[in-house]
């Protein structure tokens, strides 16, 4: 028998990537894994999807998805070039949220032409003309304010800047022209599958006597009867830290004591990305697709991953994408690109959680 040593990887996004962690965290054979944007947090992430709809029951109005969109982009358009260089792509939502007020979208006219569909499994959308309201203004800006309890304590944090509001998206009804609630199928199911334990095909229909706590209560309920299984928030790593396994972590989160585990955990922020993929909304954004190379290069060659290389499809161009705490930031007009620290950027990521008394992590 060969004495050559096989090395064994894992490779997940979204659920894949919430399997991914599973194994991570049973300290298995793994020698290297990316596990990419994973649904950990599994309780908290289908109750988060309820959220947008609640905000529009809440403050009673119904926007055209068109309307949602026109201030996607005109975020993006006014965020764009805070990174240092105009391309179309925001790198720095942090810097968006810092210094860009949804209200100067007020009034903005919008246009759209129907769909038979947005993404898989939303509703049909008419064609759509109108201007920017100021109610439209408040339910996205309480959504990306993040869900709170009753008393404005933190339940969970929300969506980036620039990210599209599908969770948002509204029905129409052609006899009476006007918008109405659409609850995402996933979620409405979870309700009352995963946390009221129905037996029978059912879904949440209505928001009536559900408050903010009632939020926090659903979250709560699943993060305790599901911890088991699907949470995979277990902090405890050290078996497979001790075993001198590497991890890549690209997408769409953030730990504070990243620089502690710098030997063998990387974090990396996508510029522009959508989740597990390229962003139709910025289109020249770079996506990173030699991620699996690069942890096999950490683990086998012991070549530490600073940035991640990422490939503009549309250009077919190169952009190198910063490890975390490291925010991108273009000089020379655009051309020349550093991995920076800003403390005060940083501090937009950090949230505290404190509608809950367990701990969060």
């Amino acid at each position: 028998m060969s004495d050559t040593k096989l090395w064994s990887y894992y490779d997940g996004c979204s659920e894949g990537g919430r399997e991914g962690w599973s194994q991570v965290q049973l300290g298995s054979d793994l020698d290297g894994a990316v596990t990419g944007a994973p649904g950990m947090h599994f309780s908290f992430q289908q109750i988060q999807h309820l959220w947008s709809q609640f905000v529009e029951y809440q403050l009673n109005y119904y926007p055209p998805y068109c309307e949602l969109e026109k201030i996607v982009n005109l975020t993006t358009d006014a965020c764009d070039a805070l990174d240092g260089r105009i391309d179309g792509v925001v790198s720095r939502t942090d810097l968006c949220k810092l210094h860009f007020n949804l209200n100067s979208t007020i009034g903005e006219s919008y246009s759209c032409s129907k769909t038979a569909e947005i993404i898989d499994f939303m509703p049909y959308i008419p064609a759509q003309n109108g201007t920017v309201t100021k109610e439209g203004v408040a339910v996205a800006q309480e959504i990306l304010n993040g869900a709170h309890d009753n008393l404005g304590r933190r339940i969970y944090m929300s969506y980036q800047p620039t990210a599209q509001f599908q969770d948002a998206v509204t029905s129409y009804n052609e006899t009476t022209g006007e918008y109405g609630a659409y609850f995402v199928e996933q979620s409405a199911q979870w309700v009352e599958i995963g946390l009221n334990l129905l037996t029978n095909i059912s879904a949440l229909s209505s928001f009536e006597g559900v408050t903010r706590d009632t939020f926090r209560d659903w979250i709560a309920t699943g993060f305790q009867r599901h911890y088991d299984s699907l949470e995979t928030t277990w902090p405890d790593l050290s078996v497979w830290h001790d075993a001198g396994r590497k991890i890549m972590y690209p997408n769409l989160s953030y730990n504070q004591s990243i620089a502690e585990l710098d030997d063998w955990y990387r974090l990396f922020l996508i510029p522009g990305g959508a989740h597990c993929g390229a962003n139709s909304l910025q289109p020249i954004a770079p996506w990173p697709e030699t991620t699996f190379s690069t942890l096999i290069d950490w683990v086998e060659n012991g070549i530490e991953p600073k940035t991640l290389n990422g490939n503009i499809q549309s250009t077919g161009k190169q952009q190198q994408i910063c490890g975390w705490p490291l925010r991108p930031l273009f000089t020379n007009n655009g051309t020349d690109a550093e991995c920076v620290h800003d403390q005060k950027s940083i501090g937009t990521w950090k949230y505290d959680l404190d509608a809950f008394k367990m701990p969060t992590f």
